[in-house]
């Protein structure tokens, strides 16, 4: 995915690259693991009858450890998808999106009137009222112009996805180590355009 006629000039520093793919791999394979041995562990314990609560004690346990199995098998059966390469990439010319078996874009830096970063805390209840709290990142591009749209069809599924209004928002996960390195690579490229970051609250939910 190139800018067109817009290119890094010769004497711009290297593009800051955040490789969304690889980190999204190493924390399913994490995640699936410790939740996969939970319940391998709780399945164990039911059996051989290590589970506290009498006689209702062991079918619960059961279920417990059938449910945290399922989450540690969920990476495997999503790897596909999990394992796809995907970055974000800032250099002299822009901001783009490498993903080459989803949906590839690139914007040139002239095209947009500011770009910023918004964050939710977001809060999920898993079995057992186990809890997990993790921060959500997202880019936020706004267009420079009213034919942006037209320009970028590629671009289409993110206009003012989830609160985002008159713009595109791109979810990176839960990654918050993202932001010093998106906070860097803006002041970096085009500090004018950077709108700094945006909390949005609390999000609560089941998994």
């Amino acid at each position: 995915m190139t800018y067109g006629p817009h290119q890094p000039p010769l004497n711009a520093p290297p593009p800051v690259v955040i490789d969304v793919g690889r980190d999204a791999k190493v924390k399913a394979l994490i995640g699936g693991s410790v939740a996969g041995v939970i319940g391998v562990m709780t399945l164990y314990w039911a059996a051989t009858g290590q589970v506290t609560g009498g006689a209702d004690g062991a079918p619960a346990g059961v279920v417990f450890g059938l449910i945290f199995l399922a989450i540690g098998l969920l990476p495997i059966a999503a790897w596909r998808r999990l394992s796809r390469p995907r970055r974000l990439v800032f250099d002299g010319s822009g901001v783009r999106w490498d993903d080459p078996r989803g949906k590839p874009w690139a914007v040139a830096w002239g095209e947009l009137s500011g770009v910023g970063i918004s964050r939710t805390k977001q809060v999920r209840t898993q079995p057992a009222d186990y809890i997990l709290r993790r921060i959500m990142v997202r880019l936020d591009l706004f267009p420079a112009d009213l034919g942006f749209r037209a320009r970028h069809p590629d671009m289409e599924h993110l206009w003012e996805f989830h609160t985002v209004k008159n713009g595109y928002r791109l979810p990176l996960g839960s990654n918050p180590k993202y932001i010093p390195v998106i906070e860097q690579a803006m002041r970096q490229f085009r500090p004018a355009a950077y709108l700094g970051v945006r909390d949005e609250g609390l999000i609560v939910g089941l998994v």
